[in-house]
């Protein structure tokens, strides 16, 4: 039977005598940097910054980095584009219309086609996403990484760390893999999601790879709506002080956006509900 990240967790023992946490997290397969850390240091002003970037993106997506450097200099911050884009780009986060990627593959990785244009999407586990946001903490930041079933919005894994790194990915990959198989698996053209650790995993399970198109943030639409509930219902009202916290606090949110939260895309179901329930009767179509 598999074991839940939250329970590998439970198994460290970070003050062992003899086994290091390094080998403790390899016995697990659980990342090292999901275990123990501490948030990441950053300028307080550009801590500030951020905070105000992340939730204007979340309220207009559209904005580039010229409209976010205008915004934010009308609110007093002497801030430049070279500075916006800077950070924009160490959130993790680009304007929804074509430009250049700020999160760009490594140039040895490949990349696949989108493979989800015009497809009916009418049963889960038909295709399923993953992407990667900011979270902020009151004195930090982490980051956020979550595989999701299109048909159903299920929330089939998550993980948090301090860097936009591959480990952290392939973990929430592994996890989402307990519950099944996609026929097809989406992601934007990110390092991450490009590496050979990711897309040999998904390979080897027999999945076809989908990747969005330059530009076109609107490919993964369902997760950025994730995106927009978690920040709205969950990040922004709380503030957590600690990486633990937001932890716990997420772990709690995406229990009740799986279990109790309704949707109007869903017959007022739960995507717990149509995940395991396998509701028909509803169809998505992509364009």
């Amino acid at each position: 039977m598999a074991i839940s990240v939250e329970e590998k967790r439970r198994l460290i023992e970070p003050e062992h005598p003899q086994v290091s946490l390094r080998r403790q997290c390899a016995l697990l397969g659980l990342a090292r940097g999901s275990v123990y850390y501490q948030p990441v240091s950053e300028h307080v002003e550009n801590l500030q910054v951020m905070r105000l970037l992340d939730e204007q993106y979340t309220a207009t997506p559209f904005y580039g980095i010229r409209r976010m450097t205008a915004w934010l200099r009308s609110r007093g911050y002497a801030v430049n584009h070279k500075r916006v884009s800077r950070l924009l780009r160490q959130m993790g986060l680009e304007a929804i219309y074509p430009k250049p990627r700020l999160s760009q593959p490594a140039a040895d990785h490949v990349i696949y086609p989108y493979l989800l244009r015009g497809v009916r999407v009418d049963r889960v586990n038909q295709v399923w996403s993953a992407d990667i946001t900011y979270v902020r903490l009151a004195a930090g930041f982490v980051y956020l990484v979550a595989v999701i079933d299109w048909f159903s919005r299920y929330v089939l894994s998550w993980a948090v760390s301090i860097t936009m790194d591959v480990a952290f990915c392939v973990e929430a990959l592994e996890q989402a893999l307990s519950w099944g198989r996609p026929e097809i698996f989406n992601t934007d053209q990110g390092a991450q999601f490009t590496s050979q650790e990711f897309t040999a995993r998904l390979k080897e399970g027999g999945i076809r790879i989908s990747m969005d198109g330059r530009g076109r943030a609107l490919d993964n639409v369902f997760v950025e709506r994730l995106w927009r509930s978690v920040k709205y219902e969950e990040v922004y009202p709380r503030d957590d002080q600690s990486v633990w916290d937001a932890r716990q606090s997420l772990a709690r949110y995406f229990a009740f956006y799986n279990g109790e939260r309704l949707h109007q895309a869903l017959g007022y179901r739960t995507p717990a509900a149509v995940y395991h329930g396998g509701y028909g009767g509803l169809e998505l179509v992509r364009a």
